[in-house]
């Protein structure tokens, strides 16, 4: 499947969505990056109001373009992909203070058709980008060479499940929650996208309605992954993530979020800086409730720091509770 087929058929899968009453907070968020997304299984996890005797659920849609480069005396790195995925969330509460989720995932990688958008993107803002003006437009390479002479080639794939991931949350108030999660290695995949091993994660969020249009959700969490397959000696194996958003109601049902999402390091003394470093990224869009329950989202996310495992944007579409 293309991924502007595959696109198309999420656009029509999210109208399928069942109304349910609305959250009011930011939009969950995880890596989309395969470099970051096959070591952690931490993210943004928003406050989730009660729901008594019913199932609420999200459905989003992340397209990324991802360029990186990197030529060193002992390691060499490229990425240049356009990474697809699609991700089905439900929940269900266990009690008032507890509820189940569980979500499951469907990906790909390509060599894509953004290129020539992305181009003239940068070139309005005023961006230049070396490690895009030094690749052909639509062309896939994602290739990994290590100082201890591994030398990786990762192939696209047009179509594959993700890793499934289990959570349980528990609200401590109506203002602070904390999910704990289990992803489990079921991503079919090629290597290089799946995490192989399970991951764990627990992340407490707050929620403050800082005004009558205005509210403020920040996110501490702890995670570990075990180390896996050919990257192994470079791998790291705990992590730490934060978050610290808003989302403002301006006008009617319609809403602008912003959300910065720092993650720590997913390898050491690889000497790649875009695999050493820290992540930094700013989620950030616009949000309309409708009268049926719904709320559905436009997003974009964009790498506030260019020297770590980040992506160029990913454009991001969601409804949800």
């Amino acid at each position: 499947m293309t991924p502007r087929a595959f696109a198309l058929a999420a656009l029509a899968a999210c109208c399928l969505i069942p109304p349910m009453a609305s959250a009011q907070g930011l939009p969950a968020y995880a890596p989309i990056n395969p470099v970051a997304d096959s070591r952690t299984g931490l993210g943004f996890e928003p406050l989730r109001p009660p729901h008594p005797g019913g199932w609420s659920g999200a459905l989003a849609l992340d397209y990324a373009s991802v360029i990186e480069h990197a030529t060193l005396p002992r390691a060499d790195y490229n990425l240049d992909a356009e990474i697809l995925r699609l991700r089905l969330r439900a929940a269900r509460d266990l009690s008032p203070g507890a509820f189940l989720e569980l979500d499951a995932s469907v990906g790909g990688a390509y060599a894509g058709f953004l290129d020539g958008f992305l181009n003239w993107y940068h070139r309005t803002l005023g961006i230049t980008l070396e490690e895009r003006d030094r690749r052909p437009n639509d062309a896939f390479l994602y290739r990994i060479e290590l100082p201890n002479g591994v030398a990786l080639q990762r192939r696209p794939s047009a179509l594959f499940l993700g890793d499934v991931r289990a959570a349980v949350g528990l609200r401590h108030s109506s203002r602070v929650q904390t999910v704990l999660s289990l992803t489990l290695p079921t991503s079919t995949a090629p290597a290089g996208y799946g995490r192989g091993v399970p991951a764990a994660g627990v992340v407490t969020t707050v929620h403050l309605p800082v005004a009558r249009p205005l509210v403020y959700e920040g996110s501490l969490g702890l995670g570990a992954t075990p180390a896996y397959g050919a990257l192994a000696p470079f791998q790291r194996t705990t992590f730490l993530s934060a978050s610290s958003g808003a989302r403002w109601r301006f006008w009617g049902r319609q809403s602008l979020y912003a959300n910065l999402i720092y993650h720590s390091p997913y390898y050491h003394d690889t000497t790649i800086p875009a695999l050493d470093r820290r992540e930094l990224s700013l989620d950030f869009g616009w949000i309309l409730a409708t009268r049926a329950g719904r709320e559905w989202r436009l997003g974009l996310t964009e790498d506030l720091e260019p020297g770590g495992p980040a992506v160029d944007l990913v454009f991001r579409l969601g409804v949800s509770q």
